[in-house]
């Protein structure tokens, strides 16, 4: 027990701005096992924009609302996975050879790329959530949920990443490089079922059964973004991984939003 308890903590540590306990034991090996926790982690992250923009709407409206919930979200986990994507579009936007896109998104510097690749899926993700604020009429446990499912299994995506893909850099210098490290069976079934579960009472919240194909259209994005990936650098690295999550984080909202006019 204590064991999974510093697993959790090494995750929540890792991936959020909230501090560890001072009891933690870390390990650079239990940043691979912690990714047990990652879909976990959702949840949090989920259920803080959501009481961020319940509670923006109420003060003011739905956009207002959602900005601020945005914000809440990048301050939680410190744009973690945004600063990888804005990497992602970087290196491979403006490399040509495996070896200049590794080092572009090596650099902690954010380029043209990054920054239209964030401002389009900030975009993406506010006008999605607008979009489906309407269609729940605001109801506040939907929206919630919404966001908690939205958050949770985009993150199971990169851990399936980590538990069936090779890892590109070679050296040993990488931040990401412990938690790259490949993981057995049974951390992908964990964080699948910590990544199922807010799906599930989506679906029975909003009585939708198709919501349940939103996963194997995440794993669709996930496949064709880690094929992409592992044509031009042979892998993936840490920043791929939060370039998936974001990726799959729109989707998932995306998914979402044509269900729910056409169906």
């Amino acid at each position: 027990m204590k064991q999974q308890a510093n697993l959790f903590f090494t995750a929540l540590q890792f991936y959020t701005r909230f501090p560890a306990p001072k009891w933690l034991e870390y390990k650079p090996e239990n940043l691979s096992l912690a990714t047990k926790y990652l879909p976990l982690i959702g949840w949090i992250v989920g259920l803080i924009v959501g009481l961020v923009w319940v509670g923006g709407i109420y003060l003011t409206d739905v956009p207002i609302g959602l900005l601020l919930s945005i914000g809440a979200g990048i301050l939680t986990t410190g744009a973690f996975h945004e600063d990888g994507f804005a990497d992602v579009c970087d290196g491979f936007g403006g490399g040509w050879s495996r070896e200049k896109i590794l080092e572009i998104m090596k650099d902690s510097r954010v380029g043209t790329y990054g920054s239209v690749g964030l401002i389009v899926i900030l975009a993406f993700k506010f006008y999605l959530l607008q979009y489906l604020a309407n269609f729940a009429n605001a109801d506040i446990l939907t929206l919630i949920l919404v966001l908690i499912t939205g958050h949770s299994v985009s993150r199971f995506m990169p851990v399936l990443v980590i538990a069936t893909q090779n890892y590109a850099r070679d050296t040993n210098d990488s931040k990401a490089k412990p938690v790259a490290e490949k993981t057995d069976f049974s951390t992908a079934i964990w964080a699948f079922v910590f990544a199922i579960i807010p799906l599930l009472v989506l679906i029975y919240l909003v009585k939708q059964p198709l919501l349940i194909f939103s996963i194997a259209f995440l794993l669709l994005l996930t496949f064709f973004l880690n094929r992409y990936f592992n044509k031009w650098i042979g892998g993936y690295t840490g920043d791929c991984l939060g370039a998936i999550q974001q990726v799959c984080e729109v989707g998932f909202y995306f998914y979402l939003a044509i269900l729910w006019k056409f169906i």
